[in-house]
């Protein structure tokens, strides 16, 4: 659709560490990402018709992760809009999540199918999200989206010091 915005919704969890905040990001799957710099993002995804964002960041999270997140308040971080004009709202919740203790409990995850390479006519499927890791807020910084650095900074103004 023409002059149609596309937007997403995610969910940032982040915890202490030992090295200060530490948040969760993913490192988004397929052969587009396999060398690119700034391959990691924030779990989000795409709201269906009428849903909320909010509702949307929740639904997200656990299509890409595997798991519904943990429970815990959100704090909204806003929007952030991206090179490609995409707008990203996010909200950030003070949780751990195990990622060795997720392996065996891992659910489905969302895929997507592109062709590849482009204009092959071969389709290949891949995870939205095939790595997650924590990492404190200055390590993930120069791995993020561009744009989505931005919630870093908006989350290290609500928690200074921790």
């Amino acid at each position: 659709m023409v002059g149609v915005t596309a937007t997403s919704a995610g969910l940032l969890l982040h915890r202490p560490g030992p090295d200060g905040n530490e948040v969760l990001i993913g490192r988004m799957g397929g052969p587009f990402w396999a060398r690119r710099d700034h391959a990691w993002t924030v779990p989000k995804g795409e709201p269906l018709p009428g849903e909320d964002p909010h509702a949307t960041a929740l639904r997200e999270f656990a299509e890409e992760v595997g798991v519904p997140a943990p429970p815990g308040p959100d704090v909204d971080l806003g929007e952030v809009r991206q090179r490609a004009g995409k707008v990203v709202r996010v909200w950030a919740r003070a949780a751990d999540l195990d990622l060795d203790a997720l392996a065996a409990v891992r659910g489905p995850v969302s895929e997507v199918t592109v062709e590849w390479p482009p204009r092959s006519g071969r389709t290949v499927r891949f995870p939205e999200v095939e790595d997650l890791r924590w990492l404190p807020i200055d390590a993930a910084r120069p791995l993020l989206v561009v744009a989505q650095t931005a919630f870093l900074d908006r989350l290290a103004a609500l928690r200074p010091g921790r």
